[in-house]
């Protein structure tokens, strides 16, 4: 097998270098790209990359690396890390990420592991979808050991291996603090995710009517005046031609549900989001607690965001029914057609994306958010399947550490549950030293066993042996990954209507 150093000392010019290296084995040969004089491009060195930086004569690349010289040119070899990324995204700007705008199709992929992009950019390859790589709350961060720098610079040397250049999303997702939201900002990420959920009054819902009518009397009298000349018994003529009907009853215990989180809408954007001098993806995320948000609740967040002056791209309702990790929607599908229906008129009628989080695995809903919501568009938040992917790949190739991974599931699920609310009955999992080794990938389609793996990665990854045996057998098996990877998005696509 020739090596990408060879021909280098047969090359006379960094475009027939070029053209040479993108056949080589060793080459990831999208990533192989004249930026700055210089031929920039990355390698695979056993089982680790390496980016390659070659210039003409003496001078040398930014990265830190190590410097040698071949035949004509200055060779540069460098570590995937942090300095280096910061590096490569200041030669290749595409290598950045962006804001993604307030229509169109976008995938929030997400990447808990730094190593499913690249296959998650094979499978939207030829489509219309955006891809938002970089995407973590900060629980991610906390159960994966990773920080927001890991997390971006994952994205950033994949979309150079992949060569991708159709803009990608950074989303500091679920964000619930100034400070956390500035830090995002701050490290380049081009969207916030704002969980406005400690400022929703989740308890309203179950309060009799008296003690509403006593709570909103409880309210200054000028903002009930306000709010009542705007919506209080008002019905409101969206563009598709439906009607939003605000009866008192509602109209009440609406306003004590969502006023204070209008507020803190309101002070994030005003103290953070209005005063960057980029574009920047804002998301309003009102789906991380047990109220369902009826049409008319997400008429009234949206129109005191409009009147607000706060700009969004994207806003996530609580929909009926529960969106759970890693497993199909569970509700009446009639009825979420018919509310996801006014929700897609609503987000069209105020010029934003609708966002559903939660939206790995929901098959069965699919098809109702690409009919209704295709012409304006969506935002689907997928990360955590990746992860069981991965987990599918170690079932496959390696059945003992699968055992030893699924052990620590079961060790560590009541802990788990602090952090993720599922109903996965534990009794419906397989005890799997009754399968053979040849039946443990099943488990991966078995909804009760996937809500196990899913909740539990954390466990798993701040276990240091067990992380290092993860990250041994998915980078041996790289192929293997992005093969699982690709059909699993794909089943998405294709319930999205995406593809064929």
């Amino acid at each position: 097998m020739t090596n990408w150093r060879e021909k280098v000392k047969q090359a006379e010019t960094l475009e027939d270098l070029k053209r040479h290296l993108e056949k080589l084995d060793d080459i990831y040969p999208d990533s192989c790209h004249l930026a700055s004089d210089q031929l920039l491009f990355m390698v695979k060195d056993g089982r680790e990359r390496l980016v390659v930086a070659i210039s003409k004569g003496e001078r040398a690349c930014e990265f830190e690396g190590e410097t040698s010289q071949l035949g004509g040119f200055t060779v540069k070899q460098a570590h995937l890390n942090a300095k280096n990324a910061q590096v490569l995204r200041s030669l290749l700007p595409w290598t950045s990420p962006q804001a993604l705008g307030t229509s169109g199709i976008s995938m929030g992929l997400g990447d808990r592991l730094g190593l499913a992009s690249p296959g998650h950019l094979k499978a939207i390859s030829g489509t219309q979808v955006r891809p938002v790589l970089a995407q973590q709350s900060m629980r991610e961060l906390e159960l994966t050991n990773r920080t927001y720098v890991d997390v971006l610079d994952a994205a950033t040397w994949a979309v150079f291996q992949a060569g991708y250049q159709g803009g990608y999303g950074a989303d500091g997702d679920h964000l619930k603090k100034i400070e956390d939201i500035r830090m995002a900002l701050e490290l380049g990420f081009s969207m916030i995710t704002l969980d406005c959920s400690e400022h929703i009054n989740d308890g309203i819902l179950k309060l009799d009517d008296a003690e509403v009518q006593v709570r909103y009397n409880q309210l200054p009298a000028s903002k009930r005046q306000e709010l009542e000349e705007l919506y209080q018994n008002q019905r409101y003529n969206l563009q598709s031609g439906r009607t939003i009907n605000m009866d008192l009853e509602h109209y009440r215990r609406m306003v004590l549900t969502y006023h204070q989180a209008l507020d803190f809408m309101e002070e994030v954007y005003e103290q953070v989001i209005a005063k960057l001098d980029r574009m920047i993806d804002f998301e309003i995320s009102i789906d991380e607690v047990a109220t369902p948000t009826t049409p008319q609740d997400h008429f009234f967040v949206a129109n005191e965001l409009k009147r607000r002056d706060i700009k969004v791209c994207s806003v996530a309702p609580r929909f009926c029914g529960h969106f759970e990790k890693g497993i199909d929607y569970m509700g009446n599908l009639a009825q979420f057609e018919e509310e996801f229906a006014v929700h897609a008129a609503i987000a069209s009628h105020f010029g934003y994306k609708l966002s559903i989080h939660s939206g790995s695995d929901k098959f069965s809903v699919f098809p109702i958010i690409g009919t209704y919501a295709r012409t304006t568009g969506y935002h689907v938040k997928t990360a955590g399947t990746n992860w069981l992917e991965a987990v599918r790949v170690i079932a496959n190739v390696n059945p003992d550490l699968y055992r030893t991974l699924h052990q620590k599931a079961l060790d560590s699920l009541a802990a788990a549950r602090k952090y993720y609310n599922v109903s996965m009955d534990l009794a419906k999992v397989p005890d799997i030293n009754t399968l053979s080794d040849q039946k443990l990938p099943e488990l991966l389609d078995q909804d009760d066993a996937r809500q196990l793996l899913h909740i539990t990665y954390g466990f798993m990854l701040q276990d240091s042996k067990l992380r290092a045996d993860i990250y041994e057998v998915l980078r041996e098996h790289e192929d293997l990954y992005e093969e699982f990877l690709i059909r699993h998005m794909n089943r998405h696509l294709k319930a999205l209507g995406i593809k064929e």
